[in-house]
């Protein structure tokens, strides 16, 4: 991973690029959440809020996502969570940031680990929801998906966007006596750039992390939700058992968005985990 080269970087800040909004002790230590694959930053809105009187809140939208930018995106930057975790780099360099706690929901969970690898000074924790380093089953291996279950979510994100959103909504966000939790996260679908959803899905789905995880260099706390089709539980177990220092707590929170489900809980397994 590199830093800042010449072109579309240079001219965009990070701050703009990537819709970053400060709140909290501006002396304080980063807190920095980064949202899943297809949402933005409002899906923070009931947890961020709750440390804003003990650390500096950092909040961002991916390229493509939210109020972030969609001109500065690139294809090729973007065809691996390389890309994205340099712009969380970005992020840490204009902002001047060290000590980082990062919060990391889905795929940022592996973006953040690829992020404290290549500048772990600028890190002190990573927090990891509903993390996955490789979402297709392979021999020893459980992902949670065939390699075909894989193929055909990919074809179907590409071929009708709004109904993947309305279909894989529901499955996603579990906690079926709750639609408008669905619905709202449907809707985040909706309001990402198609194609950008879909190149992104591609580096999220496709992606093998395993080989990093053992060099991921600050203490990790991983949560695992129960029945999370996207991240089951022998998933969030190989994280924790493979990260050198790492620890799991396992959520009553179903489904794979805690943070929108269950604020109170992901909150409350945050606190502890940052008092220690």
């Amino acid at each position: 991973m590199t830093g800042r080269g010449g072109g579309y970087e240079d001219e965009v800040s990070a701050r703009v690029k990537n819709h970053v909004r400060e709140s909290g002790d501006p002396g304080a230590a980063p807190l920095l959440f980064a949202h899943g694959f297809g949402c933005d930053s409002t899906m923070w809105r009931y947890v961020a809020p709750r440390f804003e009187d003990r650390f500096r809140v950092i909040l961002f939208d991916y390229v493509g996502h939210g109020g972030a930018a969609r001109s500065p995106y690139d294809p090729a930057r973007y065809e691996s969570l390389h890309g994205y975790a340099q712009d969380v780099l970005d992020i840490s360099e204009e902002l001047d940031l060290r000590g980082v706690t990062f919060v990391g929901h889905s795929v940022s969970a592996m973006i953040g680990a690829l992020a404290a690898i290549a500048q772990p000074h600028r890190f002190a924790r990573l927090v990891m929801i509903g993390p996955s380093p490789r979402y297709i089953d392979e021999q020893g291996y459980r992902g949670g998906f065939s390699r075909e279950d894989i193929d055909g979510l990919l074809e179907s994100l590409e071929s009708n966007y709004l109904g993947w959103s309305s279909a894989m909504a529901p499955v996603i966000m579990g906690n079926g006596d709750r639609p408008a939790l669905s619905d709202e996260l449907a809707n985040s679908f909706c309001r990402t750039d198609p194609e950008i959803a879909r190149r992104f899905a591609t580096a999220t789905f496709l992606s093998d992390n395993r080989s990093d995880l053992e060099d991921v260099p600050v203490p990790t706390l991983v949560m695992q939700c129960a029945d999370d089709v996207i991240a089951p539980r022998e998933v969030g177990e190989y994280v924790n058992g493979r990260i050198p220092e790492s620890r799991i707590v396992y959520l009553q929170a179903t489904g794979h968005c805690p943070n929108l489900s269950a604020p109170s809980e992901t909150v409350a397994a945050l606190e502890r985990f940052l008092e220690h």
